[in-house]
């Protein structure tokens, strides 16, 4: 049960105002990406290449664009909101607080979800400057992004938790979260790819989270929809559980 709505709502506003000292980088930054992402993808490469799947290629990168930003960003926002008190020592404060592990988790990954999306939206607004996007399913988009993000903020919550030194941080989210979306269909179709590439894609969990939320957007997809739902649903079952077990088994918390 959730009783300490004051405890979440105050780690919640702790974790959003050191966001906000550095608010103008965090946010400056994924647009230069996407302008630059759009000049090399979109305008060199889409210019040569046709539509795919009746998308104009401009915007059929849109929506693997969010996901490798967001991707980066949830883990990252997580993974240092609850490594930086066990770097500080005050991690040992927070457990001995009136909160539950529970409550805690809803206010780091509920802080880092919460900047993952804004910066999110910000891509979709200024992907709109260079190409026309449309949304076949606004609602569905919203819900699997948000869906997307908090699964991928617990996992970096995972990293913050099992890392003990801030280059273990960027060791996963850079040398393999960042591959894995690269290879899962974020700049390309997997059709397009040799069959024997193509079934190796099918082992990268990437492509059906990347194709899903492609397919809220243009009603098409890599893989069918449901896949892509169960297995954003497992990663997210896989993720709460591993948590859980961390809390109580106190793994790398009370040592």
């Amino acid at each position: 049960m959730i009783g300490n709505w004051t405890g979440i709502w105050a780690l919640y506003r702790f974790e959003m105002a050191r966001f906000g000292r550095t608010v103008w980088t965090s946010l400056m930054l994924p647009v230069v990406m996407t302008c630059l992402y759009f000049v090399v993808f979109g305008s060199a490469i889409g210019s040569r290449m046709e539509e795919i799947g009746n998308v104009s290629y401009g915007a059929f990168i849109v929506p693997g664009l969010m996901m490798l930003t967001m991707f980066t960003e949830s883990i990252n926002n997580a993974s240092f909101g609850i490594y930086l008190p066990k770097w500080t020592g005050t991690i040992y404060e927070m457990l001995s607080a009136p909160m539950s592990p529970f409550e805690m988790v809803i206010a780091y990954v509920g802080a880092a979800a919460s900047k993952s999306i804004l910066i999110g939206c910000i891509i979709l607004a200024t992907a709109n400057l260079f190409v026309d996007v449309q949304i076949a399913y606004p609602l569905l988009m919203v819900v699997f992004m948000v869906l997307i993000v908090i699964t991928f903020c617990l996992f970096g919550f995972i990293i913050g938790i099992w890392a003990k030194s801030f280059e273990q941080l960027q060791v996963i989210p850079f040398l393999v979260v960042y591959p894995l979306t690269f290879l899962g269909g974020a700049f390309y179709a997997i059709d397009m790819l040799p069959p024997l590439w193509q079934k190796l894609t099918l082992f990268n969990p990437m492509i059906y989270l990347i194709s899903g939320f492609r397919w809220t957007f243009f009603g098409q997809g890599d893989v069918a929809i449901e896949v892509s739902i169960a297995a954003m649903a497992i990663c997210l079952i896989v993720c709460l559980a591993i948590i859980s077990w961390m809390f109580r088994t106190g793994y790398r918390l009370k040592t």
